[in-house]
């Protein structure tokens, strides 16, 4: 009976795992940095973000400047040449924060020159890895270089659609 109750037991266990979902993890950071085109890109990027630097450094140099001068030598200008300057270094700062924002900001010139080169880099490990999965059956892939990330998913797998019914959304 121990015999029969085991055997059981053991389909039952084969049963399961056979039926449970094919994952796979990679690392993509791992993936990338062998991959000679990234770093190319990686560094054509860190190259150019390195020269607007020093263009920022030497105007926020130029602006530190004109500050101090401007300290010392306000004592002794009348207060329409006062304001005056005031205003040019007021000017200066605001187009210098500006340029910042344009450069380094959000959406700027180096997320622009970011997607330019990164990106297809990035969808070719995508579509490998998407091919990789779809040939070798798993139901989804996760990425570990960022935290938990999951990079495919069987389609099948989505049950968005049932949540949508079970909420009265979707018919």
């Amino acid at each position: 009976m121990k015999k029969i109750l085991l055997f059981v037991f053991a389909m039952v266990t084969i049963a399961i795992t056979a039926g449970a979902q094919k994952y796979a993890i990679i690392d993509t950071r791992y993936i990338l940095e062998k991959m000679t085109d990234y770093t190319k890109a990686q560094k054509q990027l860190d190259d150019i973000a390195a020269d607007w630097q020093k263009d920022i450094d030497a105007r926020q140099a130029a602006l530190d400047k004109m500050y101090k001068d401007y300290d010392a030598e306000q004592v002794m200008l009348p207060e329409d040449l006062k304001k005056k300057r005031e205003d040019q270094l007021v000017s200066k700062e605001k187009e210098l924060r500006n340029l910042q924002r344009q450069r380094f900001g959000f959406e700027g010139d180096l997320f622009k020159k970011r997607q330019e080169l990164i990106k297809p880099i990035q969808d070719r490990v995508y579509n490998a890895v998407q091919k990789l999965s779809t040939a070798r059956g798993y139901d989804f892939v996760l990425d570990k270089s960022e935290g938990i990330t999951i990079i495919f998913a069987d389609p099948k797998l989505d049950k968005s659609e049932d949540v949508l019914r079970e909420l009265g959304i979707r018919n």
